[in-house]
């Protein structure tokens, strides 16, 4: 990607794509994001659950502006710390933001029977859809980190040239399932393995969540992430069974079909998401050159602390890109 920032390097103390991670949820997001205002934005899907969202608005407003949705990963929400940091930011530069709660997380799990997981590609494109007019007008932008990536990426495959933004980036994002899968089972991973696997099945038990005894009781045995996308994300979803789900719903078999202006940001020491499947991509089977990939040597997941300031290196180059791609 062309662009001022200097090359990602690290800095001290976050050595290394395990203290790359940890900091994301170390350092401490803006507690505030006055001046700028948020009120909540309900929109209600055909299958009667409302997906739930935070609208900040800059002050003043900018008419020029397209509106940037932020799309959280597993486990997250509006309120996640990397959402908030870069709402600040685009606030700053007078973007307004969406921050969205996919179906089932944060607040959208009380108001939501069903439950988001990486082939929620449609529900992102019936909530695009649903997105009142005004606050489209100057156009849409979308960003989505760790698997909120993976969502947005294979939304974008599945819409081609309809895809109504101006441009999209993501961050982190686990493009192949089985191997991310793989990854966060290893031994060496055990600590991610767990926080990601027992947030997933808290949330999927959590009140509002409408499950059948059977699917109770598969999620209560479950003892993996493995195990928990067999026998709950999968047969949900209409796959026969993890690896079926994997390979079929993971964003890099959508990629070639993307149109829109997207920036594919990836740091090649992720713990989560092994960089080999970023580094063996064809990157030019995409048809229409839409896609600008950046992946960095460290950066870890969803971390990007560089030197040069707090904020996250990644967060600067996103900006970056939507503003060369949405003027």
């Amino acid at each position: 990607m062309k662009t001022a920032l200097p090359p990602f390097v690290q800095r001290f103390p976050w050595w290394g794509g395990d203290l790359q991670t940890l900091a994301s949820a170390l350092i401490d997001a803006p507690s505030s994001l006055a001046p700028a205002t948020s009120e909540r934005l309900s929109i209600k899907l055909a299958d009667g659950d409302t997906m739930l969202a935070m609208l900040d608005r800059p002050p003043p407003p900018h008419a020029n502006k397209p509106l940037v949705l932020l799309i959280h990963g597993v486990p997250g929400s509006e309120a996640s710390p990397y959402l908030r940091r870069m709402s600040g930011y685009l606030l700053a530069q007078g973007y307004p933001v969406l921050r969205l709660n996919m179906r089932g997380a944060g607040p959208s799990r009380a108001t939501c029977g069903g439950q988001y997981s990486a082939a929620s590609s449609r529900d992102l494109a019936e909530l695009i859809a649903l997105l009142p007019q005004d606050l489209t007008a100057a156009g849409l932008a979308a960003v989505g980190y760790s698997v909120g990536g993976a969502i947005l990426l294979k939304y974008l495959g599945e819409a081609g040239a309809a895809a109504p933004l101006k441009a999209a980036a993501s961050v982190s994002a686990p493009i192949d399932l089985l191997g991310t899968c793989r990854s966060l089972l290893r031994l060496r991973n055990w600590l991610y393995h767990r926080h990601v696997f027992e947030a997933v099945r808290s949330e999927a038990l959590a009140p509002g969540a409408v499950l059948t005894d059977d699917e109770r009781r598969a999620i209560a045995g479950a003892r993996t992430l493995y195990e928990f996308d067999d026998v709950f994300t999968a047969p949900r979803n209409g796959f026969k069974g993890a690896e079926d789900y994997y390979f079929h719903a993971s964003a890099l078999n959508f990629m070639p079909a993307i149109a829109v202006p997207t920036l594919v940001l990836a740091a090649l020491d992720d713990p989560w998401v092994p960089g080999g499947a970023y580094a063996g991509l064809p990157w030019g089977a995409n048809r229409s050159r839409s896609l600008t990939p950046v992946l960095t040597e460290h950066g870890g997941h969803v971390g990007f602390h560089g030197t040069g300031g707090y904020r996250p290196w990644s967060d600067l180059a996103v900006m970056s890109f939507l503003e060369e791609r949405t003027r």
